[in-house]
């Protein structure tokens, strides 16, 4: 069944509806704000937990001020996320609303959340009897995990265009600074059925994109033994009937040299976002060593050369954690080297923050935090010319692309089969098709004229 709901699309799955109906759930007035944080599987998370309470009746608002109670989904992979969090938690409670801590800030570290309710995210098919008795004014903790497909639940599409659907849950890494695994555990592939039932219901519904995220993506159905992997999947995905656009999250190197070939002939389909999100996180094998990635620098060229050589204008996208605990200078110069060498289209940096409970936490020879922020300045910089650089190489192309969100003075960013974003000025609407030709380039976007 289909139910239209505040403007936003609730795709509703007959088990959940009998289930809902099964507890008698009354309709509730109580009005409820949710703040989300971090990753695009945390929006997806976000999409259930509106799913499951627009469809308990209660009413979801858009600001803290008209709220009685205030989730917030957190993301706690920085130390700068967990003081979004503690500013927030401070505005609730100046502001005397009822709270629930979700995600992955309560999960990985439930000492610094004592006297919250809180829910971690496979705990979320719960967060309605959560919700109630933070209401009556009880403390919940529900932060076991679960292991569970969750793609049946209801959801609230908060971009009515693009359909995030999480593949999986968890991964098979043990990167020695990485908090997220203390969250969200080991891998859990979701069924490809559960999987392609949802885009079939996105794309009846007319969305644009779909965007195939998790922790790794790489690793999809390496916990099973059937042999379907990521190939497989985007294979059995791009075969689905309509007009759309499919863009995988990230993927960690060691996952995709193992499928290096297949993945590249998926990659092909007019359907697939020519756009790969590979992390690197350091030019240095001695370095990667210590972070425990289980790749070698070489693979990592090895895999950006191979998908140019078969895909000249895909976009690649990379992660360089900058100043990990015992990186030298020249360790150092060797990611820029590195970066020199491939020009990325893309490089999210960031200054390596300790996370409690990690190894790298108890690493010893730590950066001095000036020279992090050096090396993260030093590394800007550089990234800018080469995208500089690389844009203008855009101009003068012409193709199609989809308006992907609204940007400022009235423009829009639409994106093209290489996922660049391209600033258009007209009268449009999100997920709508154009034809444009770009005309001029920047540091961080094209810009496009229609046609």
């Amino acid at each position: 069944m289909w139910y239209i709901i505040s403007s936003y699309l609730i795709i509703w799955v007959e088990e959940t509806s009998m289930f809902i109906n099964q507890l008698n759930i009354p309709i509730h007035m109580d009005k409820i704000y949710i703040k989300t944080l971090g990753c695009s599987q945390n929006y997806a998370d976000s999409e259930m937990i509106e799913g499951l309470l627009s469809a308990a009746g209660f009413n979801i608002v858009q600001s803290l001020d008209e709220c009685d109670l205030a989730i917030i989904n957190t993301c706690t992979v920085k130390g700068p996320t967990d003081s979004t969090v503690k500013r927030f938690l401070t505005e609730c409670e100046e502001a005397h609303k009822r709270i629930i801590i979700a995600g992955c800030y309560p999960q990985s570290q439930p000492s610094k959340v004592s006297g919250y309710s809180v829910i971690g995210p496979s705990q979320i098919p719960r967060i309605v009897s959560v919700v109630e008795e933070t209401l009556a004014g009880n403390i919940v903790t529900l932060l076991v995990p679960e292991r569970a497909d969750k793609l049946s639940l209801p959801i609230v599409r908060k971009e009515g265009h693009i359909e995030i659907i999480p593949i999986s849950q968890g991964c098979l890494g043990e990167c020695t600074y990485c908090i997220v695994r203390l969250a969200r555990g080991v891998l859990l592939s979701y069924p490809k059925d559960s999987i392609q039932l949802r885009m079939r219901r996105g794309i009846g519904d007319g969305v644009s994109q779909i965007w195939l995220t998790s922790q790794d993506t790489g690793c999809y159905g390496m916990d099973n033994d059937d042999g379907y992997h990521l190939p497989e999947l985007l294979k059995d995905c791009c075969g689905i009937p309509g007009d759309f656009l499919i863009r995988l999250g990230m993927a960690n190197p060691d996952h995709v040299i193992k499928n290096l070939d297949p993945l590249i002939e998926a990659f092909k389909h007019p359907k697939m976002f020519k756009f790969l999100h590979i992390p690197v996180q350091s030019g240095s094998d001695e370095v990667l060593k210590r972070m425990r990635r289980k790749y070698t620098v070489d693979d990592f060229k090895t895999i950006v050369k191979r998908f140019r050589e078969e895909i000249p204008r895909i976009s690649i996208s990379t992660d360089i954690i900058c100043g990990f605990p015992g990186e030298t200078k020249e360790q150092f110069i060797d990611t820029l080297r590195l970066i020199q060498e491939l020009k990325p289209e893309t490089i999210n940096r960031s200054r390596f923050w300790s996370r409690p409970g990690t190894k790298a936490e108890a690493m010893k020879d730590h950066v001095h935090p000036g020279e992090i922020k050096d090396r993260s300045r030093f590394l800007s910089s550089e990234h800018e010319r080469i995208s500089y650089e690389k844009n203008k190489s855009w101009v003068g192309w012409s193709g199609k692309a989809i308006i992907e969100s609204t940007g400022k003075d009235d423009s829009f960013v639409a994106r093209n089969f290489a996922y660049k974003p391209i600033i258009v000025f007209g009268n449009l609407k999100l997920g709508q098709r154009i034809n444009v030709k770009i005309f001029h380039s920047s540091i961080y976007d094209l810009r496009g004229r229609l046609i």
